[in-house]
């Protein structure tokens, strides 16, 4: 791949978040030593070009024509670049053939998907492909997975360091959070639920912890479903939404990595109310509002925040590590910018950078199952997220 044209193409460019993902490499990296070379791709010369101009990237920033609806198109820029990122998405309406053609041509991939049932269906089709290729794919390479996936791994490590040995339960527990959803997390809802209807098997498999480890199926897992007090942080614990996918990416890494957590691991995710009643109160408000997250009106693919909005968002998770013995571990990982769009479009730039310089085997990963550490430090240097443990 070393005589490939382009390190990176961002594909979709000249959505929202596309274009926040092609800002990155602009403030992050042009002029710079070490800089990859890179181009911005999507449907329209047109409409990339004025994304060229108002990201101020320069005038020769190549531009590639690229098409969901014409997969000829996709393996001609998979076969000009090392990596692809994308944010096309739903991916389970406009990802396919760009997994595909990756496979095929032994291209790097990563996205920002959160879509298990799809993820499912494009590891049986493609993984081993994919190995025999080299092409390293990594999906959920936004907010759902990198904080959750590298936070356990990190407490993991430090568990380890420690103790000698894993920890056999984590909690992962969402402190607090500023920011809004984005359109494409609600159009990926959506079209999984239209999925569901058509497929009611999918349904199982969307409700698995272990949907994404073929073969394996580990301990009952605690769920995370129901309100409850945790007793050692003084706080209500109410569901999590990006739970669904963010477990799952979990329990691949833990898989794919040959069980550094152990075959016994037992993985959840929740949000982090108040104590006391009002802490009861918004817990049992939150698990209420999950049953319609977005409301009557979901923001629209396309849509988000204002620069302003996006610098003022934040995210806090803190992951409890329980010992059999009785021990215990906190690890917390903290973001600035808005989780879904000004943090995770930083995320999925950084997963890019980082498998260019990876020497992983080929196959349909995660972030931690691929890139590990070396992703925990891009992010620290790069996209102002912090690893750090807490006691």
């Amino acid at each position: 791949m070393a005589d490939r044209e382009f390190d990176i193409v961002v594909y979709g460019a000249t959505g929202y978040t596309g274009r926040l993902v092609a800002e990155h490499f602009v403030r992050e990296y042009q002029g710079k030593p070490g800089a990859p070379k890179w181009a911005i791709a999507g449907r329209s010369s047109a409409r990339l070009a004025e994304v060229r101009s108002l990201i101020g990237a320069p005038a020769d920033t190549p531009l590639v024509i690229a098409d969901a609806d014409d997969p000829g198109t996709l393996d001609a820029m998979c076969r000009r670049t090392r990596v692809v990122l994308t944010t096309v998405g739903p991916y389970q309406l406009y990802g396919s053939e760009l997994v595909a053609a990756c496979a095929h041509t032994g291209t790097h991939y990563a996205d920002l998907c959160g879509e298990p049932g799809w993820m499912r269906e494009m590891i049986d089709a493609h993984h081993d492909q994919a190995q025999a290729s080299g092409a390293r794919i990594a999906f959920s390479s936004g907010f759902d997975s990198i904080p959750f996936d590298l936070g356990v791994l990190m407490l993991q490590k430090e568990a380890v360091a420690r103790f000698g040995k894993p920890a056999p339960r984590v909690r992962g527990r969402v402190r607090s959070m500023q920011g809004t959803f984005s359109g494409g997390t609600a159009a990926s809802l959506a079209a999984t639920m239209k999925a569901v209807a058509r497929n009611p098997r999918l349904a199982l498999l969307l409700q698995s912890p272990f949907a994404l480890t073929p073969g394996f199926e580990g301990p009952d897992q605690p769920l995370g479903l129901v309100p409850h007090y945790e007793d050692d942080l003084g706080r209500w614990a109410a569901p999590f939404i990006m739970a669904t996918i963010n477990v799952k990416n979990v329990h691949r890494t833990n898989y794919l990595k040959a069980f550094p957590y152990g075959r016994d691991f037992r993985y959840d995710e929740m949000m982090l109310t108040s104590p006391g009643d009002a802490g009861k109160a918004a817990a049992n408000a939150v698990a209420a509002l999950l049953k319609n997250p977005f409301g009557a009106k979901p923001p629209a693919p396309g849509e988000g925040p204002t620069a302003e909005e996006r610098a003022n968002g934040h995210y806090d998770v803190l992951f409890v590590g329980d010992m059999a013995t009785g021990e215990r571990l906190h690890y917390g990982v903290r973001g600035r910018y808005d989780p879904g769009y000004g943090s995770t479009s930083r995320m999925l730039a950084e997963t890019g950078m980082a498998l260019l310089a990876s020497e992983a085997p080929g196959g349909i990963g995660t972030p931690g199952s691929i890139l590990g550490e070396a992703l925990v430090e891009r992010l620290r240097a790069h996209a102002e997220i912090t690893f750090a443990p807490e006691d």
